[in-house]
């Protein structure tokens, strides 16, 4: 089985420019990703996707791989899908988020598991226990499962509605996406969904086109630096194991 882990990094985001170069500690975040996969034993190689000279220029300057891109992606997964044609001997493709610095080799492996067990799911994404005082925040995406641990929605919004006391199958989703190769390129052919625009999830074109996500699931959530304020609270925490050691 051959997977191919891709880290889409973009320079011009909107919330936070240049956010893969920001350093936490003594590395540039995109560096924390690329070694956090390299840990992974799951992937045969990982390559980080970028259209920015500077992403590729520190990139190569810690000995990684990068595939320069085109600039006018909508999305991650279109950068992902782009990079993945030029690796046909791949079966399956992981998009791993460039803002999660602390993603672990152990959850990486999760999230591909049915590939590896020799199921061919179009697509996989990882989900956590939801804590409670996480229900109501719109940061925290929500995905309901039905019995075969398949997607059946995706939402900011605490769903379901308890209108009954009762357990339901709620977990917290992480942006941590794999695909098989085949549906990858039927992917970037999905148009835009009304779902997706109103929720802001890009998976939700998945389930609206009518194709499965499997959820595979990981123990807890690690942060994701989406704004200068995550990048202080990095930093904070890296200072914090720091003074522990």
């Amino acid at each position: 089985m051959n997977i191919l882990a891709v880290i889409p990094a973009r320079y011009n985001s909107q919330r936070f420019p240049g956010k893969p170069l920001v350093r936490i500690d003594d590395r540039p975040m995109v560096q924390w990703v690329y070694e956090a996969a390299k840990r992974c034993p799951a992937f045969s190689q990982v390559v980080v996707a970028t259209d920015s000279t500077a992403i590729a220029d520190c990139v190569r300057r810690f000995g990684g791989v990068v595939e320069m891109t085109r600039s006018d992606h909508q999305t991650g997964t279109d950068r992902v899908a782009e990079v993945a044609e030029r690796y046909p001997e791949m079966t399956a493709i992981a998009n791993v988020q460039g803002d999660q610095p602390f993603v672990t080799a152990d959850m990486l492996t999760q999230l591909v598991t049915p590939y590896l067990q020799g199921e061919s799911p179009d697509m996989t994404t990882l989900a956590c226990p939801l804590h409670e005082e996480s229900y109501n925040d719109p940061n925290a995406v929500k995905v309901l499962c039905d019995r075969r641990d398949r997607a059946l929605y995706f939402s900011r919004s605490p769903i379901p509605y308890y209108r009954n006391a009762g357990s339901a199958p709620v977990f917290h989703h992480l942006g941590l996406y794999a695909f098989s190769r085949n549906f990858l390129a039927k992917y970037a052919q999905l148009t835009p969904t009304p779902l997706e625009h109103c929720e802001g999830l890009e998976q939700l074109r998945v389930l609206e086109h009518g194709y499965a996500i499997v959820v595979c699931q990981t123990q807890k959530a690690v942060l994701e630096i989406n704004t200068p304020s995550d990048l202080l609270q990095a930093q904070a925490l890296i200072a914090q194991t720091v003074v522990k050691q």
